[in-house]
C-alpha cells in the first residue's frame, strides 16, 4: 500500500517535468508492486476463509457486523485495484500519459480503501461500536456510518498507513542505496533515494506523532489492561515510568534488569508527570493479555524500530538537503541493510494489537475461547497450519527470487539509457 503511493509520486513528477527517468522508475516499481499484489491475493484469501473454517462461532455471532466491511473490501476496492493494475501494467502504450497516471492513482486509491475496510473490521473487534444484540445472541449493525467512523478505526488506519509508507520508503531507499553503492543505474538509484527519503521522513514522523501518540492514549483509555501489559506495569503508580528495556517476569510480577525513565509514561498518556496509571493489579487475572512477555517484547520492538526509522530518515534527509547523501557511503550502507526492519516492525505492531486484545476476540463481548470452531479438532488445525506454512514458505522463496531478478536486471536496459539522457537534456 505504501509503494502504491510512491508510484503515484513518481508518475506525477514524470508528467510534470516530462522526465523519462521518473517514468522508468515508476515502471520498475510497478513490476515489484505486481508481484506483491499477486502474493497478497494468494495469501490473503485463505485468511478470510478461515473465519468460516476455524472461527465459525465467531463468524456466526458477528457476521452481521464484520461481513459488511469485508464484503465491501472485496466488491469495491479489490476489484478497483485489480482492474486498474492491469491497465497500469499493460496499457501505457494505449493510454494517454494522464490516463496512465489516472490508472496508477486508482490502483493507489483501491489499495488504500481496501486497507480501510479491513481496519474497520479489526477496529470493531478492538472497540465495538454501533451494534446491538439480537435474540439469537448474534450482533448486527445499528449505524453503518457509526461502524465506518469508529474512532479506533480512524486512529488505527492512520497509524497502519504510516507504517505502510515507511515500508515502501525503506524498500525504495534500500534498492536506491544498492544501485548507488554498486555504481549501477546510479541515476535511478538517486531518484529512489530522493523519493524514499522524503516519504520516509514524513511517514516516520506521523507514525510517532500524531498517529502513534493518539492511538496509544486511546488504548490506555479503552484497553487499560493491554496498555499496562505492553509497558510491563504490574502495579498501579503515580508518575509511572516508561521501561525502555527489560525482561518481564509474569510470576513475580516484576521487570528484570529494567532501564526506565521516571514519570514519562504518565506524561505520555495523561499529559502530566503525576497522573496515576493503572497497573495489571487493577484487573482480574483472567482478563490479563496472554502471553505478557510476548506482548511486551512485540511492543518494544515496534517502538524501538519506530525510533530508529525516525532517526535515520532525519539524518538522511539532512544529507539530502545538503547535497551529500549520494556520496555518504557510511549512511547508504545502513539504508541498504534496513530493508527488513519495517517488515519486522509492522509484524510486531500487529502482534501487539492482537495479543493486547486477549483474552477477547471482540473486546468486552466475546472471549477468544468462545469463538473457535467447536468441531474442528486440534489435529486438523495443526495439519492445515503446517500445510499453509509449507506453501507460504515456497511462495516466500519464489517472491524473493522474482524480486531479486527484477532488481538485478535494473530499471532499464542499455538502449533505454540514451533515451533517458536525451529526455533529461531536452527538459533542461
Amino acid at each position: 500500500m505504501g509503494l502504491a503511493l510512491l508510484i503515484v509520486a513518481l508518475k506525477t513528477v514524470a508528467l510534470l517535468r516530462h522526465d523519462e527517468l521518473y517514468n522508468q522508475a515508476a515502471r520498475f516499481w510497478a513490476r515489484i508492486f505486481a508481484i506483491n499484489f499477486l502474493l497478497g491475493v494468494v495469501t490473503g484469501i485463505p485468511m478470510e476463509f478461515q473465519f468460516g473454517t476455524n472461527w465459525s462461532q465467531f463468524a456466526r455471532t458477528t457476521g452481521g457486523v464484520i461481513g459488511q466491511p469485508l464484503a465491501m473490501e472485496g466488491i469495491f476496492s479489490f476489484f478497483l485495484e485489480s482492474a486498474f493494475l492491469g491497465l497500469f501494467l499493460f496499457g501505457e502504450k494505449r493510454l494517454t500519459p494522464w490516463l496512465h497516471w489516472g490508472s496508477a492513482f486508482l490502483v493507489f486509491l483501491g489499495s488504500w480503501i481496501s486497507g480501510f475496510f479491513i481496519i474497520v473490521t479489526n477496529a470493531w473487534m478492538q472497540h465495538p461500536v454501533a451494534y446491538r444484540l439480537l435474540p439469537n445472541h448474534g450482533y448486527e449493525v445499528t449505524s453503518f456510518w457509526g461502524l465506518l467512523l469508529n474512532p479506533w478505526a480512524l486512529l488505527q488506519y492512520a497509524h497502519n498507513m504510516s507504517g505502510a509508507v515507511i515500508t515502501g520508503a525503506f524498500v525504495m531507499c534500500s534498492v536506491g542505496a544498492f544501485y548507488v553503492l554498486e555504481n549501477r543505474f546510479r541515476e535511478h538509484g538517486q531518484v529512489f533515494l530522493r523519493v524514499g527519503v522524503i516519504a520516509g521522513v514524513i511517514s516516520s514522523v506521523t507514525q510517532i506523532f500524531p498517529t502513534g501518540d493518539l492511538h496509544g492514549r486511546y488504548i490506555a483509555r479503552h484497553q487499560p489492561a493491554s496498555m499496562a501489559a505492553m509497558e510491563g506495569l504490574f502495579r498501579t503508580e503515580k508518575g509511572a515510568p516508561i521501561v525502555l528495556m527489560g525482561q518481564p517476569d509474569e510470576q513475580k510480577q516484576t521487570i528484570d534488569n529494567p532501564l526506565a525513565v521516571n514519570d514519562v509514561l504518565s506524561f505520555l498518556i495523561y499529559g502530566t508527570t503525576r497522573a496515576e496509571v493503572k497497573g495489571l493489579d487493577q484487573f482480574p487475572r483472567d482478563e490479563w493479555p496472554s502471553p505478557i512477555p510476548l506482548l511486551f517484547y512485540s511492543y518494544h520492538i515496534m517502538a524501538g524500530l519506530g525510533t530508529y526509522f525516525l532517526a535515520i530518515m532525519l539524518l538522511a534527509a539532512l544529507f539530502l538537503w545538503l547535497g551529500k547523501l549520494f556520496e555518504a557511503r557510511w549512511l547508504l550502507w545502513p539504508l541498504l541493510l534496513s530493508l527488513p526492519f519495517p517488515y519486522i516492525a509492522n509484524t510486531a505492531g500487529w502482534m501487539t494489537a492482537e495479543i493486547g486484545r486477549q483474552p477477547w476476540i471482540v473486546y468486552g463481548l466475546i472471549r477468544t475461547s468462545e469463538g473457535y470452531s467447536k468441531y474442528v479438532s486440534s489435529g486438523n488445525g495443526l495439519f492445515t497450519l503446517l500445510g499453509f506454512m509449507g506453501i507460504y514458505t515456497l511462495l516466500s522463496i519464489l517472491f524473493i527470487v522474482l524480486v531479486y531478478n527484477i532488481i538485478e536486471k535494473g530499471p532499464v536496459s542499455g538502449p533505454a539509457r540514451e533515451a533517458i539522457k536525451g529526455s533529461s537534456m531536452t527538459s533542461a
